[in-house]
């Protein structure tokens, strides 16, 4: 272990600061009539982009990990810039990893991406099922054994059948894991049947029920979401009233009930495992 490991606070009091955000690629909505008047900022590139891409970078810069949602590695609505290492460097993470999941030509690109203060033992890309492919979980290992922590980033489907075989596959992905904490974008609520289905098999308990997070601009469901392992003990959970998407991104503090291993907080050493995954 680093000296700077064993200086980090988060090392010593065994607490993680962890942001999930879908981020819209780094475009803001600011009502329902800008998805048709200004959907051309979905497939070509602007200059509120790279604006919005610092604000959220800001934003970021306060947490150990960040999970992301619907950015984009490189098409021409960026300028061709992989947004997940565009945050990473903008808010001084050693690790990212990025996880492409849908393709439309060369105009756009959707990823899961992960900012992480902590270095990852090992990342896996997993496609999830589904009627329409393109969406994906992107795992991320932290320390071993005993002491080991999967941290997961998913976007499910927008269909319920799809969701509930997507959920299918997540419990398979997390039921062998004493501690995980799952987080991303469901397009479900709390209590839909899907999701209340995946609880009553899984070991997996959810703590953001309540959290208004869709549409930014005025929320009105709760379809970002914290799942959680039953030793971890989240001390926070809230929406951030931050308007830099049409999504509002949930911040959350959790207790875990040891240190990681293999934890690296170097602010000088950067690594992609974006081309890296297992799958």
């Amino acid at each position: 272990m680093t000296d700077a490991a064993q200086d980090s606070p988060w090392a010593a009091d065994h607490r993680l600061r962890l942001i999930s955000f879908n981020i819209q690629a780094g475009t803001t909505t600011a009502n329902y009539r800008d998805y048709v008047t200004k959907g051309w900022r979905q497939v070509l590139p602007h200059q509120q982009r790279i604006q919005n891409l610092d604000q959220i970078a800001r934003l970021v810069a306060d947490f150990d990990i960040a999970a992301l949602q619907e950015v984009d590695d490189g098409s021409l609505r960026t300028g061709f810039l992989n947004q997940t290492q565009f945050l990473a460097e903008r808010a001084g993470f050693p690790f990212w990893s990025h996880q492409p999941n849908r393709r439309v030509s060369k105009l756009a690109r959707t990823c899961n991406g992960v900012l992480s203060r902590i270095r990852p033992r090992e990342v896996h890309d997993h496609k999830l099922p589904g009627r329409i492919p393109g969406r994906g979980a992107l795992a991320v290992h932290y320390g071993n054994g005993n002491n080991a922590l999967l941290v997961v980033n998913v976007h499910l489907a927008l269909g319920r059948s799809s969701r509930r075989v997507q959920l299918d596959f997540l419990h398979q992905l997390t039921e062998e894991h004493e501690h995980v904490i799952m987080v991303g974008d469901l397009n479900a609520s709390g209590d839909s049947p899907e999701v209340v289905d995946f609880l009553a098999r899984s070991r997996l308990r959810l703590v953001s029920r309540d959290l208004l997070t869709f549409p930014s601009w005025r929320p009105q469901r709760a379809i970002d979401h914290v799942f959680v392992s039953s030793e971890l003990r989240v001390s926070r959970c809230l929406a951030l009233d931050v308007p830099l998407s049409d999504h509002l991104p949930v911040a959350m503090e959790i207790e875990l009930p040891y240190p990681l291993s293999q934890v690296d907080v170097s602010p000088a050493r950067k690594e992609n495992h974006g081309h890296d995954h297992q799958k």
